[in-house]
């Protein structure tokens, strides 16, 4: 079904695509014909994985540095991807920022830091695309990666939980506030997918196979997998398709959740465990 002119026309625009998810499916994207911009903070990293999925599928890529925080700066990237491409068809929301922290140890910064980039950071990137959008008369999609405890919870992770959650409300209302225009909004829910960055805060050491055999298919998710789903769902197949959010997780939210096993473990392993996470990645909160 995955044909290489699938995304032929389309100028998509995904947010975080210098890195892990983000940039399997701007890659993806390219290969099925799209042309291509991916932002984030880090000039360098954006401009080494432009090269790479240039010179992978013969795709167009144009790198931006944007922070999605600031509204100024994420409406002039929208701008300056409509005028290269001629065009903004699509959006995917993937910028994130999350970490595992028991919530009564939470700095009310590190609260803040997570929700505005998880749902600032998105609301920013949809009227800034919505707008222009709605404004050229393009029938577009804007497609946001969340995750299922954002209508379940989760312990541990309350400042994700929270953006996740808003970002997926926002998505059933604009699927109905702009479906006049035919502006579709739809969101994928994945669980578990091995990336350096999300493992490095999210995966603590010696937990891997206790995560694995929560999932009842028995394996992590794989990059691919998101990309051909987010594929279809900015293609003109999934063209009915508006509001609705994907689960792609093997069932694990079926089976209990994915940080509230952390709940039966004593308070002292937990702390030790989110503790290696933090020298493992590199940030201390």
């Amino acid at each position: 079904m995955f044909t290489d002119d699938l995304l032929a026309g389309e100028a998509i625009l995904v947010t975080g695509g210098g890195s892990g998810l983000g940039k399997s499916m701007a890659h993806r994207f390219a290969q099925l014909g799209a042309r291509v911009a991916i932002c984030g903070r880090r000039a360098e990293v954006l401009e080494e994985a432009a090269r790479e999925i240039t010179e992978d599928t013969g795709g167009e890529v144009l790198p931006l540095p944007c922070d999605v925080r600031d509204f100024a700066a994420v409406e002039a990237m929208a701008a300056a991807v409509a005028d290269r491409f001629g065009t903004l068809t699509g959006l995917v929301n993937n910028a994130a920022g999350n970490f595992l922290a028991q919530t009564e140890k939470l700095s009310a910064n590190g609260f803040r830091s997570v929700v505005e980039i998880v749902l600032f950071g998105s609301f920013h990137a949809t009227l800034a695309c919505g707008r222009l959008m709605i404004e050229r008369g393009v029938r577009g999609k804007v497609l946001s990666i969340v995750t299922t405890y954002a209508w379940t919870g989760s312990a541990f992770v309350v400042p994700s939980a929270c953006g996740k959650a808003g970002v997926l409300a926002m998505t059933r209302s604009l699927a109905v506030e702009w479906g006049r225009y035919g502006i579709r909004c739809n969101a994928i829910a994945p669980g578990p997918i091995p990336t350096e960055g999300a493992f490095s805060r999210l995966m603590p050491p010696g937990v891997e196979e206790m995560a694995r055999r929560k999932i009842p298919l028995r394996r992590f998710g794989e990059r691919r997998e998101l990309a051909d789903l987010a594929a279809y769902l900015m293609s003109d197949g999934s063209g009915f398709v508006n509001g609705e959010v994907v689960t792609l997780d093997g069932g694990e939210w079926l089976n209990g959740g994915e940080f509230n096993y952390f709940t039966t473990l004593p308070d002292e392993q937990v702390d030790s465990a989110f503790a290696a996470l933090r020298e493992r990645s590199g940030r201390k909160r």
